[in-house]
């Protein structure tokens, strides 16, 4: 079975291909020669997924599924949220999304947060969203040197290291990614 994943993002692709099943060919925007980036302007991380995979599944018509990710933060009312990845400006510059949401934590000590992963599969027959979250809390500096994005400083429930400090089979038993693949997988060996 080929399915389309949207996005040009080489790091989420290699978390997804290192969890799906054989028999499962995987092609990314790149693969189809779509080079043009799929706007994010919906007000919800759901609406941000479901868009994106109406785009692809319209133009090419090709099963397809993408996500859209934020971290939520208690403290700042759920900030970054739809805009984790363009917090600090347009660029999409981890580096300095990381420190604008360093510096706004400073006046709290409560450092709550969890990271919220929706995909949205779409082929002819459907759309279905499947959605994995997980806990944990903001460190107050950049600890390890994998994963990408808020990875350095987001220390997930139970444990005891960021998930830059571990590698992607590790990060892969429970992240939130991880969560909202487990699910999608399983529909897809129900419905292929």
């Amino acid at each position: 079975m080929k399915i389309v994943f949207a996005s040009h993002n080489q790091n989420k692709t290699k978390e997804i291909r290192s969890v799906l099943p054989q028999g499962i060919e995987l092609l990314t925007l790149n693969d189809l020669n779509c080079f043009e980036e799929i706007p994010e302007n919906e007000p919800t991380i759901e609406g941000n997924s479901a868009f994106k995979a109406n785009w692809v599944f319209n133009h090419f018509g090709m099963p397809c599924f993408a996500d859209d990710t934020g971290l939520e933060v208690r403290a700042l009312n759920g900030a970054p949220g739809v805009h984790s990845a363009r917090y600090a400006d347009e660029t999409t510059n981890d580096e300095a999304n990381m420190h604008k949401l360093l510096e706004a934590l400073k006046p709290f000590s409560d450092r709550t947060a969890q990271f919220k992963t929706v995909i949205t599969f779409r082929d002819q027959h459907r759309e279905i969203q499947f959605t994995g979250v997980i806990s944990g809390q903001i460190g107050t500096s950049k600890r390890g040197e994998f994963g990408f994005g808020y990875d350095p400083i987001f220390i997930p429930e139970d444990a005891a290291q960021t998930f830059a400090e571990m590698t992607l089979l590790q990060k892969n038993k429970f992240s939130h990614r991880a969560r909202a693949m487990a699910q999608f997988l399983e529909f897809l060996a129900e419905h292929t």
